[in-house]
């Protein structure tokens, strides 16, 4: 990676709660332009922490970055607002999909053009593609977000980002709560939004499975730290990650939780 394709880079950050919580203990990590990127890990490694830092959503949880760094094309934006950051094109789809259940599926859509300034027509064609990549939402358009479907709800989350024309998403847990064959409905839509529109993604995932298959570059992250980090190909043939996040190989298999954490950081980072 050279530093002219790198989108976000964020450096040795630190994150606290409540002035009191350390949640983030050193996180670096780049997002190059035109990548998906996963972040990786259990439930509280610090995954839907390092989102909202990047997004300054950190402010409504009563949190903060207190050290380090983080870029955007080289510009520092710790301290702008989280409108600002839309204008610069970084969008976050939260976990847990946030549709406006009163409004219908094509309303929650065209709030995401909100902040566009490039006119009804441009908004009407970008409807329109969202609509090329997520054919079950016009079905649904006129259907009120509250009765679709988890997946369909996902889809909406996904598709309202994409009404902002972003250059890159941050997605958070885009699996959860899908069936199987919805999850790889959705992981391949991203995918193909990658390649064909050229939009970039940073997405937390605990699904590692899925998360390698469709990413480019990942990040595992425990107890807020990067513990690993290499191309989802080479993570994917990785023994330690095939053990604690794959649930294949290791011979005697244990569970991740039961091998203590600095036998896994010696043999991780040695």
């Amino acid at each position: 990676m050279t530093a002219a394709n790198i989108l976000l880079n964020v450096n040795g950050i630190e994150v606290i709660y409540n002035h009191v919580i350390l949640v983030l203990k050193g996180v670096s990590l780049q997002v190059p332009e035109g990548r998906i990127v996963a972040l990786m890990g259990g439930n509280g490694a610090g995954k839907t922490t390092t989102l909202r830092a990047v997004s300054n959503l950190l402010e409504s949880e009563r949190g903060a970055v207190t050290k380090g760094s983080i870029e955007l094309r080289g510009e520092r934006i710790e301290r702008l607002s989280t409108a600002e950051m839309v204008n610069r094109g970084v969008i976050q789809v939260m976990e847990g999909r946030h549709c406006f259940a009163h409004l219908t599926i094509e309303e929650n859509l065209l709030t995401g053009a909100y902040t566009r300034k490039d006119g009804k027509g441009a908004v009407a064609t970008t409807l329109e593609k969202v609509y090329t990549y997520f054919p079950r939402l016009k079905e649904r358009r006129s259907s009120q977000a509250a009765y679709t479907s988890g997946g369909e709800q996902q889809m909406c989350a996904i598709g309202r980002a994409l009404m902002a024309n972003p250059k890159m998403v941050l997605l958070d847990e885009p699996s959860m709560g899908l069936a199987p064959q919805i999850v790889e409905e959705v992981f391949e839509i991203v995918k193909d939004l990658n390649t064909r529109e050229g939009v970039t993604f940073l997405l937390a995932e605990q699904n590692t499975n899925m998360a390698l298959r469709y990413s480019d570059y990942g990040y595992i992250l425990e107890n807020g730290r990067i513990v690993m980090d290499g191309e989802a190909k080479s993570l994917r043939e990785n023994e330690d990650v095939k053990e604690f996040y794959l649930g294949v190989g290791g011979g005697d298999r244990k569970s991740f939780k039961d091998v203590k954490s600095y036998k896994r950081r010696k043999r991780w980072l040695a």
